[in-house]
């Protein structure tokens, strides 16, 4: 405030205490980062909903909803998922991921909301109907309130097979993603359930029942590269398969001088030949298997005897010997006849290729002609070059953009705010100085007599 100014001067404490007002005011009216919800991430916090985060993961779901809000997620928990929801998906004639946009609402409802729900129910469009493959708004889900207060998410078909209770709610971001636990998967309709069941099951996918499960990024890229998962549809028509994953800590425990990722594709194809028996065994036919050397997928493209697993039970568990290594089943990934994967502690080692001795020692044995499938002329060349296995890939980039975007945003807020601070505190602090000055000389004036005319003044 200048000297000619009746009013008294702004305390700079005053302009301080206001300046930060503003500053608050203008940080929370900024948008929220919120608005690019990364569902995997906020379900990573509730290991109950695991399987179901991965699954979101892996197919392109994950992506789509990260530009969206205002949504309601419905999560079934790790105990009420089928063992293989792609399998199950397919044993209906639909795709996993419409599926999964089927779980995906699009409105915000909290628990008060269910509660509110109308005698006729409440119709909701889900992320499927936006898809433009729903047959009309058969890709909207009804929700309706049962007994005991439940509610139930049903389609709007008059004959629906498919319905899962609403279990609770797990968490929420206000008005931007309600989760909702059900008590299972939901089918949209259009997919004919009953037919599927009179009908011959699809070949069983094993590179997604791999993805779907823990721990298997490696043997999935491998059988994916290598064109031998190919292999097991027709031999599923057939007696069946059985098959043997080892976990990625399996892989991790290679010692280095194996060099199984170094070997020519073709040799690593009978590798993974090797984990797979032509015929479907489930836990307790292996548990009480009669004759213990087994041939192999392997063992067909060579000769009797050949590339053989000697399995038998020790110590209450199954163990598989090679010749080389002795592993364990550890868990069933999938049962489902004709096809049993189990998990093995080790890699399955052939003693056709690897020798027997000390394993951080082993030598790879010589090369034979006769372990690749068919004759050099008509071999199908697979891929060389190991990828990721599909759909399994970080953060969506879009969110991440989003958020980042929106930090930026906020720290040019903070800046412009601080500068306007410091430059009132300057010409405030500059006006409470002019003023002392004057104070002070007028005092001296009359102090000393002293005029306007003296050099001192």
């Amino acid at each position: 405030m200048g000297r000619g100014s009746g009013a008294a001067p702004v305390s700079p404490r005053l302009a301080l205490e206001v300046a930060a007002l503003v500053l608050l005011a203008a940080a929370a009216a900024l948008p929220s980062p919120a608005a690019g919800v990364n569902v995997t991430a906020v379900l990573s916090a509730f290991p109950n909903f695991a399987d179901f985060a991965r699954l979101l993961a892996s197919t392109p779901v994950a992506g789509e909803l990260a530009g969206r809000s205002s949504l309601t997620l419905l999560a079934v928990p790790n105990a009420n998922l089928p063992q293989s929801p792609s399998a199950f998906a397919a044993g209906a004639g639909a795709d996993i991921a419409d599926v999964l946009r089927y779980h995906v609402l699009l409105e915000y409802l909290s628990p008060s909301d269910l509660a509110r729900l109308p005698a006729s129910g409440k119709l909701v469009t889900t992320l499927f109907q936006t898809t433009g493959r729903a047959p009309s708004d058969l890709g909207a889900v009804n929700l309706t309130s049962g007994a005991n207060s439940t509610v139930v998410v049903r389609s709007p078909a008059p004959s629906s097979g498919s319905n899962a209770t609403v279990l609770g709610p797990v968490t929420a971001v206000p008005y931007n993603l309600s989760v909702l636990a059900v008590g299972g998967l939901i089918v949209p309709s259009g997919f004919d359930l009953a037919a599927s069941e009179s009908r011959p099951p699809p070949p069983v996918n094993i590179t997604r029942v791999l993805t779907d499960a823990r721990g298997f990024n490696v043997v999935a890229s491998m059988l994916q590269a290598s064109g031998v998962v190919s292999e097991f549809e027709g031999d599923e028509r057939g007696a069946g398969i059985t098959v043997f994953v080892p976990t990625d800590d399996a892989f991790a425990g290679l010692p280095a001088t194996d060099r199984l990722q170094s070997l020519p594709a073709e040799r690593k194809a009978v590798v993974l030949r090797f984990h797979v028996l032509h015929s479907y065994y489930p836990l307790g036919s292996l548990e009480s298997i009669v004759n213990p050397v087994q041939p192999t997928l392997a063992t067909e493209y060579t000769e009797a005897g050949r590339f053989t697993l000697n399995i038998t039970r020790v110590n209450g568990s199954i163990a598989i010997d090679t010749g080389v290594v002795q592993a364990s089943i550890t868990r069933t990934v999938f049962d489902q006849n004709p096809v049993s994967v189990f998990a093995v502690s080790k890699v399955l080692l052939p003693k056709e290729m690897f020798s027997r001795g000390d394993p951080d020692s082993s030598a790879m044995a010589p090369p034979s002609t006769a372990m690749a499938p068919g004759n050099a002329g008509n071999e199908r060349t697979p891929q060389t070059r190991l990828s990721s296995p599909p759909d399994l890939h970080g953060e969506d980039s879009e969110s991440s953009s989003a958020v980042a975007t929106a930090k930026v945003t906020s720290w040019w807020c903070i800046g412009f705010m601080y500068l306007q601070l410091h430059l009132l505190l300057s010409l405030n602090l500059g006006d409470v100085k002019g003023d002392m000055s004057h104070a002070k000389k007028s005092w001296v004036k009359q102090k000393t007599g002293a005029t306007s005319s003296d050099p001192n003044w």
